[in-house]
Protein backbone atom coordinates (compact mmCIF):
# COMPACT_ATOMS: atom_id res chain seq x y z
CA UNK A 1 0.00 0.00 0.00
CA UNK A 2 1.28 3.44 -1.28
CA UNK A 3 1.75 6.08 1.49
CA UNK A 4 -1.11 8.31 0.54
CA UNK A 5 -3.46 5.46 1.13
CA UNK A 6 -2.06 4.95 4.68
CA UNK A 7 -2.88 8.18 5.10
CA UNK A 8 -6.19 8.41 3.86
CA UNK A 9 -7.33 5.10 5.93
CA UNK A 10 -6.19 6.88 9.34
CA UNK A 11 -7.95 9.97 8.02
CA UNK A 12 -11.48 8.13 7.59
CA UNK A 13 -10.53 6.22 10.35
CA UNK A 14 -10.37 8.75 12.70
CA UNK A 15 -12.85 11.42 11.38
CA UNK A 16 -15.30 9.42 8.99
CA UNK A 17 -15.36 11.86 6.09
CA UNK A 18 -13.48 12.30 2.88
CA UNK A 19 -10.37 14.72 2.69
CA UNK A 20 -8.29 17.16 0.73
CA UNK A 21 -4.74 15.64 -0.49
CA UNK A 22 -1.40 18.24 -0.56
CA UNK A 23 1.71 16.73 -1.31
CA UNK A 24 4.79 19.34 0.24
CA UNK A 25 7.97 18.88 -0.44
CA UNK A 26 11.53 18.97 0.76
CA UNK A 27 14.62 21.37 -0.55
CA UNK A 28 18.08 21.44 -1.54
CA UNK A 29 19.76 24.41 -1.82
CA UNK A 30 22.61 23.52 -5.36
CA UNK A 31 24.95 26.77 -4.39
CA UNK A 32 24.11 30.20 -2.54
CA UNK A 33 24.58 29.28 1.21
CA UNK A 34 24.38 32.07 3.51
CA UNK A 35 23.85 34.68 0.95
CA UNK A 36 19.85 35.02 1.16
CA UNK A 37 20.10 36.94 4.68
CA UNK A 38 22.48 39.58 2.44
CA UNK A 39 19.66 40.08 0.05
CA UNK A 40 21.70 37.96 -2.29
CA UNK A 41 21.20 34.92 -4.71
CA UNK A 42 20.30 31.25 -4.06
CA UNK A 43 19.77 28.36 -6.11
CA UNK A 44 16.95 25.97 -4.47
CA UNK A 45 14.74 23.32 -6.00
CA UNK A 46 11.80 21.04 -4.73
CA UNK A 47 12.80 17.47 -4.56
CA UNK A 48 11.21 14.24 -3.98
CA UNK A 49 11.13 13.73 -0.41
CA UNK A 50 7.59 14.72 0.72
CA UNK A 51 5.09 15.23 3.05
CA UNK A 52 1.43 14.35 2.31
CA UNK A 53 -1.42 15.95 3.95
CA UNK A 54 -5.27 14.73 4.19
CA UNK A 55 -7.44 17.77 5.64
CA UNK A 56 -10.83 18.40 5.70
CA UNK A 57 -13.13 21.08 7.75
CA UNK A 58 -15.14 19.75 11.13
CA UNK A 59 -17.68 21.30 13.20
CA UNK A 60 -16.25 20.43 16.59
CA UNK A 61 -14.55 23.71 17.28
CA UNK A 62 -10.96 22.22 17.71
CA UNK A 63 -8.46 21.62 15.38
CA UNK A 64 -7.80 17.65 15.04
CA UNK A 65 -4.49 16.65 14.30
CA UNK A 66 -2.50 13.41 13.41
CA UNK A 67 0.95 13.40 13.16
CA UNK A 68 1.51 10.13 11.45
CA UNK A 69 5.85 9.42 11.58
CA UNK A 70 5.46 10.30 15.28
CA UNK A 71 2.01 8.80 15.83
CA UNK A 72 0.62 11.53 17.84
CA UNK A 73 -2.86 12.91 17.96
CA UNK A 74 -3.39 16.40 19.51
CA UNK A 75 -6.55 18.22 19.88
CA UNK A 76 -6.43 22.05 20.00
CA UNK A 77 -9.16 24.54 21.13
CA UNK A 78 -10.17 27.13 18.85
CA UNK A 79 -9.56 29.88 21.04
CA UNK A 80 -6.61 32.57 21.08
CA UNK A 81 -3.56 30.15 19.84
CA UNK A 82 -0.44 30.34 21.56
CA UNK A 83 2.78 28.57 21.14
CA UNK A 84 2.89 25.43 22.30
CA UNK A 85 6.61 24.79 24.71
CA UNK A 86 5.69 21.13 25.44
CA UNK A 87 5.77 17.66 23.54
CA UNK A 88 3.22 19.43 21.39
CA UNK A 89 5.89 21.89 19.85
CA UNK A 90 5.49 20.10 16.47
CA UNK A 91 1.81 22.11 16.44
CA UNK A 92 3.61 25.21 15.88
CA UNK A 93 4.61 24.36 13.00
CA UNK A 94 0.67 24.22 11.59
CA UNK A 95 -0.85 26.62 13.95
CA UNK A 96 1.44 29.50 13.40
CA UNK A 97 -0.29 29.42 9.71
CA UNK A 98 -3.68 29.72 10.71
CA UNK A 99 -2.15 32.86 13.15
CA UNK A 100 -1.07 34.30 10.28
CA UNK A 101 -3.90 33.34 8.47
CA UNK A 102 -5.81 35.47 11.21
CA UNK A 103 -3.85 38.20 11.47
CA UNK A 104 -4.57 38.75 7.58
CA UNK A 105 -8.07 38.96 8.24
CA UNK A 106 -9.29 35.79 7.37
CA UNK A 107 -11.68 33.60 10.07
CA UNK A 108 -10.04 30.23 9.84
CA UNK A 109 -12.65 27.22 11.00
CA UNK A 110 -11.35 24.22 12.66
CA UNK A 111 -10.20 21.10 10.40
CA UNK A 112 -8.97 17.81 10.94
CA UNK A 113 -5.83 17.07 9.38
CA UNK A 114 -3.18 13.33 9.01
CA UNK A 115 0.23 14.12 7.95
CA UNK A 116 3.20 12.91 7.41
CA UNK A 117 5.88 11.41 5.08
CA UNK A 118 9.68 10.27 4.19
CA UNK A 119 11.69 13.66 4.64
CA UNK A 120 14.67 12.49 6.39
CA UNK A 121 14.37 14.06 9.92
CA UNK A 122 17.52 16.43 10.97
CA UNK A 123 18.77 16.30 7.34
CA UNK A 124 18.36 19.86 6.63
CA UNK A 125 15.93 19.72 3.94
CA UNK A 126 13.47 21.71 5.77
CA UNK A 127 10.90 20.15 6.63
CA UNK A 128 9.52 22.72 8.52
CA UNK A 129 8.67 24.59 5.54
CA UNK A 130 7.22 21.62 4.12
CA UNK A 131 5.13 21.33 7.36
CA UNK A 132 4.10 25.10 6.75
CA UNK A 133 3.74 25.71 2.84
CA UNK A 134 1.18 22.12 2.86
CA UNK A 135 -1.44 23.31 5.55
CA UNK A 136 -1.12 26.77 4.02
CA UNK A 137 -2.29 25.90 -0.02
CA UNK A 138 -4.60 22.91 1.84
CA UNK A 139 -6.31 25.73 3.87
CA UNK A 140 -6.28 27.76 0.58
CA UNK A 141 -7.96 25.51 -1.13
CA UNK A 142 -10.41 23.94 1.43
CA UNK A 143 -11.88 27.51 2.78
CA UNK A 144 -11.30 29.51 -0.59
CA UNK A 145 -9.11 32.61 0.69
CA UNK A 146 -7.90 32.80 -3.15
CA UNK A 147 -4.40 34.05 -1.84
CA UNK A 148 -1.78 33.60 -4.42
CA UNK A 149 1.23 31.34 -4.64
CA UNK A 150 3.67 34.32 -2.90
CA UNK A 151 1.23 35.29 -0.24
CA UNK A 152 1.13 31.38 1.30
CA UNK A 153 5.12 31.85 0.72
CA UNK A 154 5.19 34.44 2.95
CA UNK A 155 2.31 33.32 5.59
CA UNK A 156 4.73 30.23 5.53
CA UNK A 157 7.70 32.14 6.56
CA UNK A 158 5.97 34.46 9.26
CA UNK A 159 4.84 31.17 10.92
CA UNK A 160 8.26 30.24 11.39
CA UNK A 161 9.56 33.53 12.43
CA UNK A 162 6.98 34.89 14.68
CA UNK A 163 5.07 31.62 16.18
CA UNK A 164 7.85 29.11 15.92
CA UNK A 165 10.78 31.77 16.64
CA UNK A 166 12.74 30.40 13.91
CA UNK A 167 13.98 33.85 12.00
CA UNK A 168 14.30 31.49 8.54
CA UNK A 169 14.80 33.57 5.28
CA UNK A 170 12.34 32.71 2.79
CA UNK A 171 14.42 30.49 0.49
CA UNK A 172 13.07 27.46 1.84
CA UNK A 173 9.15 28.30 1.75
CA UNK A 174 9.78 29.65 -1.34
CA UNK A 175 11.22 26.61 -3.23
CA UNK A 176 9.14 24.68 -1.68
CA UNK A 177 5.94 26.24 -3.83
CA UNK A 178 7.58 27.70 -6.67
CA UNK A 179 9.59 24.41 -7.25
CA UNK A 180 9.43 22.61 -10.60
CA UNK A 181 10.67 19.55 -12.05
CA UNK A 182 13.98 19.10 -13.37
CA UNK A 183 14.38 23.01 -12.87
CA UNK A 184 16.17 24.90 -10.18
CA UNK A 185 15.33 28.39 -9.00
CA UNK A 186 17.37 31.64 -9.27
CA UNK A 187 15.88 33.56 -6.11
CA UNK A 188 17.10 37.11 -5.71
CA UNK A 189 16.73 37.72 -2.05
CA UNK A 190 16.26 41.60 -2.34
CA UNK A 191 13.20 41.57 -4.63
CA UNK A 192 12.02 38.24 -4.97
CA UNK A 193 12.75 37.86 -8.35
CA UNK A 194 13.26 34.42 -9.93
CA UNK A 195 14.21 32.77 -12.69
CA UNK A 196 14.10 29.11 -13.50
CA UNK A 197 17.00 27.28 -15.01
CA UNK A 198 17.42 23.47 -16.38
CA UNK A 199 19.17 21.13 -14.45
CA UNK A 200 19.96 18.47 -16.95
CA UNK A 201 21.43 15.87 -15.07
CA UNK A 202 20.99 13.29 -17.81
CA UNK A 203 24.16 10.68 -17.13
CA UNK A 204 24.18 12.21 -13.39
CA UNK A 205 23.06 11.49 -10.13
CA UNK A 206 22.38 14.29 -7.31
CA UNK A 207 23.47 12.22 -3.94
CA UNK A 208 23.03 13.97 -0.57
CA UNK A 209 25.87 12.29 2.43
CA UNK A 210 24.12 12.75 5.82
CA UNK A 211 26.24 13.24 8.65
CA UNK A 212 24.26 12.76 11.40
CA UNK A 213 25.85 15.74 12.98
CA UNK A 214 24.28 18.44 14.61
CA UNK A 215 26.16 20.55 16.51
CA UNK A 216 25.08 22.72 19.01
CA UNK A 217 27.27 25.89 17.58
CA UNK A 218 24.87 26.19 14.57
CA UNK A 219 21.97 28.48 15.89
CA UNK A 220 24.48 31.02 17.40
CA UNK A 221 27.04 31.01 15.01
CA UNK A 222 24.10 31.70 12.44
CA UNK A 223 23.80 34.78 14.57
CA UNK A 224 27.40 35.70 14.47
CA UNK A 225 27.96 35.54 11.36
CA UNK A 226 24.74 37.98 10.43
CA UNK A 227 26.40 40.07 12.48
CA UNK A 228 29.66 40.08 11.07
CA UNK A 229 28.31 40.79 7.43
CA UNK A 230 26.21 43.55 9.00
CA UNK A 231 29.33 44.94 10.57
CA UNK A 232 31.02 44.96 7.18
CA UNK A 233 28.57 47.18 6.04
CA UNK A 234 28.37 49.38 7.81
CA UNK A 235 31.90 49.69 7.02
CA UNK A 236 31.86 50.00 3.33
CA UNK A 237 28.44 52.60 4.12
CA UNK A 238 30.87 55.13 5.02
CA UNK A 239 32.71 55.17 1.89
CA UNK A 240 29.83 53.75 -0.76
CA UNK A 241 26.71 55.38 0.98
CA UNK A 242 24.81 53.20 -1.78
CA UNK A 243 25.73 49.98 0.18
CA UNK A 244 22.74 48.60 2.06
CA UNK A 245 23.91 44.74 2.23
CA UNK A 246 26.92 42.51 0.76
CA UNK A 247 24.26 42.65 -1.99
CA UNK A 248 25.35 45.67 -3.43
CA UNK A 249 28.98 44.76 -3.22
CA UNK A 250 31.33 43.56 -6.04
CA UNK A 251 34.81 42.20 -5.41
CA UNK A 252 36.97 45.31 -6.79
CA UNK A 253 35.23 47.65 -4.21
CA UNK A 254 35.36 45.37 -1.36
CA UNK A 255 39.07 44.83 -2.48
CA UNK A 256 39.62 49.01 -2.24
CA UNK A 257 38.68 49.15 1.05
CA UNK A 258 40.26 45.98 2.53
CA UNK A 259 42.71 48.28 5.30
CA UNK A 260 39.53 49.01 6.67
CA UNK A 261 38.53 45.75 7.89
CA UNK A 262 39.28 43.18 10.61
CA UNK A 263 40.79 40.47 8.96
CA UNK A 264 37.35 37.97 10.36
CA UNK A 265 34.91 40.61 9.01
CA UNK A 266 37.26 40.57 5.42
CA UNK A 267 36.79 36.62 5.10
CA UNK A 268 33.08 36.36 5.93
CA UNK A 269 32.41 40.18 3.80
CA UNK A 270 34.51 38.27 0.93
CA UNK A 271 32.87 34.75 1.05
CA UNK A 272 29.31 36.51 0.21
CA UNK A 273 30.53 38.31 -2.10
CA UNK A 274 32.22 35.50 -3.53
CA UNK A 275 29.63 33.08 -3.85
CA UNK A 276 26.94 35.47 -4.97
CA UNK A 277 29.15 35.44 -8.31
CA UNK A 278 29.65 31.40 -8.05
CA UNK A 279 25.65 31.49 -8.09
CA UNK A 280 25.33 33.37 -11.33
CA UNK A 281 28.34 31.43 -12.92
CA UNK A 282 26.36 28.16 -11.92
CA UNK A 283 23.39 29.72 -13.92
CA UNK A 284 25.18 30.02 -16.90
CA UNK A 285 26.96 26.65 -16.92
CA UNK A 286 23.36 25.32 -16.22
CA UNK A 287 22.37 27.38 -19.58
CA UNK A 288 25.30 25.70 -21.37
CA UNK A 289 24.37 22.20 -19.67
CA UNK A 290 27.63 22.01 -18.61
CA UNK A 291 27.65 19.93 -15.12
CA UNK A 292 31.44 19.52 -14.78
CA UNK A 293 31.37 23.17 -14.41
CA UNK A 294 28.60 23.14 -12.01
CA UNK A 295 30.84 20.29 -10.08
CA UNK A 296 33.84 22.71 -10.27
CA UNK A 297 31.59 25.87 -8.65
CA UNK A 298 30.24 23.86 -5.52
CA UNK A 299 33.56 22.41 -5.00
CA UNK A 300 34.82 26.39 -4.89
CA UNK A 301 31.57 27.15 -2.35
CA UNK A 302 32.50 24.57 0.25
CA UNK A 303 36.51 25.76 0.44
CA UNK A 304 35.17 29.26 0.89
CA UNK A 305 32.55 27.49 3.82
CA UNK A 306 34.69 25.98 5.09
CA UNK A 307 38.15 28.32 5.33
CA UNK A 308 36.13 31.80 5.08
CA UNK A 309 32.73 31.77 6.57
CA UNK A 310 34.00 28.85 8.80
CA UNK A 311 30.47 26.89 9.02
CA UNK A 312 31.72 23.57 8.15
CA UNK A 313 32.82 21.02 10.28
CA UNK A 314 35.25 18.05 9.87
CA UNK A 315 32.75 15.50 9.31
CA UNK A 316 31.41 17.83 6.59
CA UNK A 317 34.85 18.00 4.73
CA UNK A 318 35.68 14.92 5.77
CA UNK A 319 33.31 14.18 3.13
CA UNK A 320 33.54 16.47 0.45
CA UNK A 321 37.84 15.78 0.85
CA UNK A 322 36.41 12.31 0.03
CA UNK A 323 34.29 13.39 -2.82
CA UNK A 324 37.08 15.24 -3.84
CA UNK A 325 38.99 12.28 -4.23
CA UNK A 326 37.02 9.71 -5.74
CA UNK A 327 36.83 9.78 -9.75
CA UNK A 328 32.80 9.31 -9.94
CA UNK A 329 32.08 12.60 -8.45
CA UNK A 330 31.93 15.97 -10.17
CA UNK A 331 31.12 18.67 -7.65
CA UNK A 332 30.31 18.56 -3.83
CA UNK A 333 29.96 20.60 -0.90
CA UNK A 334 28.26 21.06 2.51
CA UNK A 335 24.50 22.39 2.35
CA UNK A 336 22.19 24.42 4.53
CA UNK A 337 23.54 26.59 7.43
CA UNK A 338 26.75 24.72 8.75
CA UNK A 339 27.78 22.33 11.71
CA UNK A 340 26.12 19.25 10.42
CA UNK A 341 24.12 17.89 8.23
CA UNK A 342 23.96 16.91 4.82
CA UNK A 343 26.52 17.40 1.68
CA UNK A 344 25.68 17.43 -1.98
CA UNK A 345 27.19 15.97 -4.62
CA UNK A 346 26.67 15.52 -8.24
CA UNK A 347 28.04 11.67 -9.32
CA UNK A 348 28.40 9.89 -12.09
CA UNK A 349 24.68 7.84 -12.42
CA UNK A 350 26.61 4.37 -13.11
CA UNK A 351 29.04 4.72 -10.30
CA UNK A 352 26.03 5.94 -7.70
CA UNK A 353 25.45 3.09 -5.87
CA UNK A 354 29.45 2.38 -6.04
CA UNK A 355 30.22 5.55 -4.65
CA UNK A 356 27.50 5.18 -1.77
CA UNK A 357 29.22 2.20 -0.69
CA UNK A 358 32.46 3.41 -0.83
CA UNK A 359 31.91 6.82 1.38
CA UNK A 360 29.84 4.71 3.76
CA UNK A 361 32.61 2.69 4.70
CA UNK A 362 35.11 5.08 4.49
CA UNK A 363 32.99 6.95 7.22
CA UNK A 364 32.76 4.51 9.01
CA UNK A 365 36.15 3.67 9.14
CA UNK A 366 37.07 7.72 10.01
CA UNK A 367 34.61 8.05 12.60
CA UNK A 368 33.01 4.49 13.69
CA UNK A 369 29.09 6.69 12.20
CA UNK A 370 26.88 5.36 9.94
CA UNK A 371 26.34 7.38 6.71
CA UNK A 372 22.76 7.90 5.27
CA UNK A 373 22.85 8.14 1.84
CA UNK A 374 19.66 9.59 -0.28
CA UNK A 375 19.46 9.57 -3.63
CA UNK A 376 16.89 12.48 -5.60
CA UNK A 377 15.15 14.01 -8.22
CA UNK A 378 13.74 17.35 -8.84
CA UNK A 379 10.43 17.54 -8.39
CA UNK A 380 7.42 20.16 -8.41
CA UNK A 381 6.30 22.14 -5.65
CA UNK A 382 3.74 21.78 -3.21
CA UNK A 383 0.41 20.92 -4.82
CA UNK A 384 -3.07 19.25 -4.61
CA UNK A 385 -2.75 15.56 -5.17
CA UNK A 386 -5.48 12.74 -6.38
CA UNK A 387 -6.04 10.06 -3.72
Amino acid sequence: MDFLQSIHQKFLSLYGQQPLFVRSPARINLIGEHTDYNYGYVLPAAIDKELLFAVAPNKVNQFRIFAYNFDDYVLIENQPLVPQTNKNKWTNYLMGVVVQLQKLGFTVPTFDCVFGGNIPKGAGLSSSAAVECGLALALNTIFDFKLSKLDLVKISQKAENEFVGVQCGIMDQFANTFGLKDQVILLDCKNLDYQLFPLQLNDYQLILLDTDVHHSLASSEYNTRRKQCEAGVNILKKYEPYVNSLRDVNRETLEKYKKEFDYTIWKRCDYVVKENERVLAVCQSLKNADIEDVGRKMFASHLGLQYDYEVSCPELDFLVTFAANDGSVVGSRMMGGGFGGCTINIVRKEKAKSFIQRATYAYAQHNGKKLKAYPIKIADGTSICEN
